[in-house]
């Protein structure tokens, strides 16, 4: 059995690096997809470079994106919600996109998926165990730094199963991060919803926003809620957040509530809660700790 890890790609070479070097003895493949559109549908160029990654050439399976969803809405008239619905279609496709790269592989294969800053802590994981079951990993949440934790937040980015029981990569995103009990008769019509589910707690590591100020301003107007962002992100205020150790985004907040939109402090963590090949590597990503 191979375990292949899956992921898509917008100039986060720092990630990559990260990701690659983390993952690298427990994975035998890694998917790299990147689009010719942003998530806000700009065109643009491709940006990664194999030559930057080397070491891990034979591992690496790179594809290209070049047209966007035919599901896209261009008669949006700059509706916000439009407009984000838009980004998780393109999202959505460009995550899709990737399975066409798996019938290199065999249905008994673990594919895993997970955005490029959101890596799995896979050290004591037994993947022939896991028959039937889907895995969730349970994360660690960092903002700007890589020893910046967002406190008591556990995020579920990677996401797991067999290939033979992959329907798409959306579908495994949009999973619930929960185990459901026999029971619940509701698991037998949903999507979504799963007995057949392992959760992994210290599950690995979510970096998000390691990026100077020029590219946060970058991402946030080129990403899923670029449209929120547009009216009010600048670069003061970016530098106030990065500067002050804060977000902007209450993770803890119900959704419907107006609170998600207050400022969250963050907290310098011990880097004994960090990778390995981190504290093994410190000289290397010293720009990247506080």
């Amino acid at each position: 059995m191979k375990i292949v890890d899956t992921t898509t790609y917008y100039k986060e070479d720092l990630m990559l690096d990260l990701r690659f070097n983390i993952l690298d003895k427990y994975v035998d493949h890694f998917v790299v997809c990147e689009a010719k559109f942003s998530h806000s549908g700009q065109k643009k160029e491709l940006f990664f470079n194999i030559k930057n990654f080397e070491k891990f050439k034979k591992k690496i399976i790179y594809l290209v994106v070049e047209n966007e969803p035919d599901s896209i809405n261009n008669n949006h008239n700059n509706k916000t919600s439009v407009l984000r619905n838009n980004s998780v279609q393109r999202i959505n496709f460009q995550r899709d996109f990737i399975k066409q790269s798996l019938n290199l592989f065999s249905p008994d294969d673990f594919i895993l998926h997970s955005d490029n800053d959101e890596i799995p802590q896979l050290q004591n994981i037994n993947f022939d165990k896991l028959n039937n079951e889907m895995i969730i990993f349970s994360q660690k949440l960092f903002y700007y730094k890589l020893n910046l934790l967002l406190p008591n937040m556990n995020w579920y980015g990677t996401k797991g199963c067999r290939l033979k029981d992959l329907k798409s990569l959306s579908w495994l995103r949009n999973i619930k991060n929960k185990r459901y009990k026999f029971f619940r008769l509701d698991t037998f019509f949903s999507d979504t919803k799963y007995q057949n589910v392992k959760i992994v707690n210290e599950g690995g590591w979510h970096f998000s926003n390691l990026k100077n100020i020029d590219d946060l301003k970058e991402k946030y107007l080129n990403d899923e809620n670029h449209a929120e962002f547009s009216k009010q992100m600048t670069l003061d205020k970016i530098k106030s957040d990065v500067s002050n150790w804060t977000i902007d985004y209450d993770h803890y907040a119900d959704k419907r509530s107006s609170s998600k939109n207050k400022k969250v402090k963050l907290k310098k963590i011990d880097n004994i809660y960090l990778p390995v090949y981190i504290n093994e590597n410190k000289s290397k990503y010293n720009d990247w700790l506080v």
